[in-house]
């Protein structure tokens, strides 16, 4: 276990799966969804090829709907991040957001950041967005993306090849 959850300096609490308080980010999950969703950040967590358990972040301030407003509201999330040979580095996402209508959805992503001389930053490779709603629910979209981000890291964990596959140029030529 990674010990007791800790409050980030973005008011973002820190911890294992099982320190999320699932109750009171989702208060509308019965008790067999706040299982299922144990059991797809369980699949996450073994999907993960150093054997560590994953470091989910939450936001209990953002349970409730808090209007629109710059950036998205992260509910609760996980950060896979890579350092690659060369100074790249991938990241690997799957949040749980608001959107600006005050719906929530599911984003999964995989990003190569790479820091090369001309310092691109960040370019989303591959990335998927899921609102729940009436023919979505939490559940199916959380697992959705969890499936997507356990495909994602079972590809091979180099930055040079998400980069062709994103079309971006090669790390010579930045």
């Amino acid at each position: 276990m990674l010990g007791e959850p800790e409050r980030t300096h973005d008011r973002l609490m820190r911890g294992a799966f099982d320190d999320v308080p699932l109750t009171t980010l989702f208060p509308e999950l019965s008790p067999a969804g706040v299982e299922a969703l144990k059991d797809a950040a369980r699949a996450v967590d073994a999907a993960r090829v150093n054997g560590d358990k994953a470091e989910w972040e939450w936001a209990p301030d953002h349970a409730v709907f808090p209007g629109p407003q710059p950036g998205t509201p992260i509910i609760l999330g996980l950060d896979v991040i890579d350092h690659a040979d060369g100074g790249d580095q991938l990241e690997f996402l799957l949040q749980v957001v608001w959107t600006d209508l005050g719906q929530l959805a599911v984003d999964a992503a995989v990003n190569v950041a790479c820091w090369c001389t001309t310092d691109h930053a960040t370019h989303d490779v591959d990335a998927r967005s899921l609102v729940v709603g009436d023919a979505t629910s939490l559940l199916q979209a959380f697992q959705t993306g969890a499936e997507r981000l356990i495909g994602w890291l079972a590809d091979p964990r180099d930055a040079d090849y998400w980069r062709a596959r994103a079309g971006l140029p090669a790390r010579r030529t930045c």
